[in-house]
């Protein structure tokens, strides 16, 4: 049995089309109706920023508190987390304060916002994503790196210093300053980032296929086969030592080419996630919408799943718009496979009805122009 970890309530200032909004909660599902632009996704934004990031959205926090608000956003929750009961806080100030991100747990500031997955591990899937599989190779990146950072929290920061690194690299490139000294530096250190970030990725995608493997091949929802593409495919099983040994000297060698293109033309930041209907043993790009819609709730919901037996402990989900494309059998199987994940779920629609196969495991909340009727 995992633990259970659920939101008892909610604040909400100057977020969105909120200007000040309290959300009571239980440790059931929450499922919010309401008309399109009513407010629903603001909230399940709002509980986004309860992980690192920038939430489901991955908007300007600039752009996140009210329009005509004086300040800036607050978030406020009093949940029951991994390490028993918090209240957590975060936001901005508004005016030159606006771009940074302030995070207050028990009422003391924290030193990073990485330090909220210690209470909490917040998972999302928005109607965004159903072009995943059709879309750019850097939207499934980003949704892998996702995967990644919920078991890994370091993973993020690693990918910031490779960023980092390489502009650095990039520069000294546009300027015509070859110097192997600086460029040999910089370059070992992409090559440690860069090689760690990948294996971050292959050990993700293996643990999420053994768990593909084990489960019931009778659910609803189709399996995905995973693979990585894109950088030092024949090699991640060497010993990390000699890979960054190999991608550094890559980068050595294409320090002319890559001036030419004026950017870094091999590393993790060219790596494209490959999804498959394993059951069709499909490419994911070329099945149908609704297959495609299928595997990707699939995919999200088996790493719930790994999380919550990696951590112990059951991830806060947020599904909006889950149920819209699906019939009356495959959202009551989907409900079932949320509920026995042990966490809590928010979910949203245009359509109370759609979700009555939830009954009395959910709390309904209806939304409208930025208020709540519970």
């Amino acid at each position: 049995m995992t633990h259970r970890v659920f939101l008892r309530e909610l604040k909400l200032t100057d977020f969105r089309n909120y200007a000040r909004v309290s959300l009571p909660l239980d440790s059931r599902h929450v499922v919010l109706t309401g008309e399109n632009g009513a407010g629903k996704t603001n909230l399940m934004e709002a509980v986004s920023f309860l992980s690192p990031g920038r939430g489901l959205r991955r908007a300007a926090l600039a752009d996140v508190a009210r329009v005509g608000a004086a300040g800036g956003f607050a978030v406020f929750a009093d949940l029951e987390g991994m390490e028993g009961d918090v209240e957590i806080g975060t936001g901005t100030d508004g005016g030159d304060d606006a771009l940074v991100r302030r995070l207050r747990i028990n009422g003391t500031a924290a030193k990073s916002v990485d330090e909220l997955t210690d209470h909490l591990r917040v998972l999302w899937l928005t109607p965004a994503m159903d072009g995943l599989f059709t879309g750019p190779s850097a939207d499934r990146r980003r949704f892998l790196d996702r995967l990644v950072l919920s078991l890994d929290p370091a993973h993020g920061r690693r990918a910031s210093d490779f960023e980092r690194a390489m502009r650095g690299r990039n520069r000294l490139l546009a300027e015509g300053r070859f110097d192997p000294a600086w460029l040999g530096g910089v370059e070992r250190q992409m090559a440690s980032l860069g090689v760690a970030m990948a294996l971050a990725r292959q050990e993700m995608l293996g643990l999420l296929t053994a768990l593909v493997d084990a489960q019931d091949l009778s659910s609803a929802f189709p399996s995905a086969s995973l693979a990585l593409s894109g950088f030092l495919d024949d090699e991640i099983a060497a010993p990390a030592i000699d890979l960054e040994d190999r991608y550094a000297a890559i980068l050595a060698e294409g320090r002319y080419r890559d001036a030419a293109a004026g950017r870094t033309l091999e590393g993790p930041h060219r790596s494209d996630l490959l999804v498959r209907h394993r059951e069709k043993n499909m490419e994911a790009e070329r099945c149908s919408t609704g297959e495609q819609k299928a595997l990707l709730v699939g995919l999200v919901l088996a790493h719930a799943r790994l999380v919550a037996n990696m951590t112990g402990h059951a991830p806060i989900l947020l599904l909006d718009e889950i149920a819209a494309h699906l019939d009356e059998g495959r959202r009551a199987a989907l409900f079932d496979r949320i509920d026995a994940l042990g966490g809590q779920a928010f979910m949203t629609g245009t359509d109370k009805s759609m979700f009555s196969a939830l009954g009395d495991r959910a709390r309904f909340v209806t939304v409208s122009d930025g208020h709540l009727n519970v």
